[in-house]
Order: C-alpha cells, then sequence, then structure tokens
C-alpha cells in the first residue's frame, strides 16, 4: 500500500470513529443528556411567575403573609408565585375574585381540590388551618394579586 492510500484510510477510519462517537455523546438539548438533568433540577421548584409585592401590606394581609409562608409557601412557592412542577402560581388571572371566589380558597383548603387547570395533580386538603387563617391568606394572596394587575 502506498503512502497517499495510506493515509486516506487512516483519516476516513478516524473521521467515521469520530462522527460515530460525536452521533452517540449526548448533546446540550437531548432529554437525559447531563446539560438537561441540570437545567431540569434547576427549573423544578423554581418560581412560575415574578410578583411584584405592593409598597404595604393591610394588617390583616400581613398576618396572612405569615401564615402563607408557613402553610402554603412549600407547594405555592414565595409570594404565591408557584413552584415548577409543583403547584401553580396564585398570583395568576386564574385565581382573579370573578373567576375564583374568596370561598373557593376556603374549599381548596378544608376538601382539597380536583386538579382543573393545572397538571400538578389533586390538592389535598390542609389540615389545622381555619376559617380565619384562610380568610387573612386570603387577603395576602388578593393584595398580590391587585399589585400585580389582577383585579
Amino acid at each position: 500500500m502506498n503512502t497517499s492510500k495510506s493515509i486516506t484510510a487512516i483519516v476516513l477510519i478516524a473521521g467515521i470513529a469520530g462522527a460515530g462517537w460525536w452521533l452517540s455523546s449526548p448533546k446540550a438539548g437531548d432529554p437525559g443528556s447531563p446539560a438537561q438533568q441540570e437545567t431540569a433540577a434547576i427549573a423544578q421548584g423554581a418560581p412560575m411567575v415574578e410578583v411584584r409585592l405592593p409598597d404595604s401590606l393591610s394588617g390583616r394581609a400581613q398576618i396572612g403573609q405569615r401564615a402563607f409562608e408557613v402553610t402554603c409557601a412549600v407547594c405555592h412557592g414565595s409570594n404565591a408565585a408557584g413552584r415548577e412542577g409543583i403547584a401553580p402560581p396564585l398570583v395568576h388571572r386564574i385565581y382573579e375574585p370573578g373567576h375564583h371566589a374568596d370561598e373557593a380558597f376556603q374549599r381548596a383548603v378544608q376538601y382539597g381540590v380536583r386538579a382543573h387547570h393545572w397538571e400538578f395533580g389533586n390538592m389535598p386538603p390542609v389540615e389545622g388551618v381555619t376559617r380565619a387563617d384562610v380568610m387573612a391568606i386570603t387577603a395576602y394572596i388578593r393584595e398580590l394579586q391587585r399589585a400585580n394587575g389582577i383585579n
């Protein structure tokens, strides 16, 4: 075999091997690639919406904020911004008063909610939360909604 044919054969074999490696290696956009898995892990639980806070909260909403952070934020996120893959944002037009009245929050806490607007699964009832607690939490959510143009 002459030198030029040997070099051509080596280049061809290297090219085929390189192409095989490149085709079989995970890419940044492939599901299951390390980069995608890292992005998914970061996104899981991330806030779903950006919530502008009002300049001040009423006394009842301040009480509601404390109760929300202890009772609801683990699922619905800080300031009701939702948590990606976990629970929806309550600062969202779906939860505006004309669509979900204050009593809807009472019933959700007392009885739970069958999934119907979002694909997070059903919300279970929340034990140990009183009607007064939910009224204060709802006042907090409503003030957050108004601060974000949801009336």
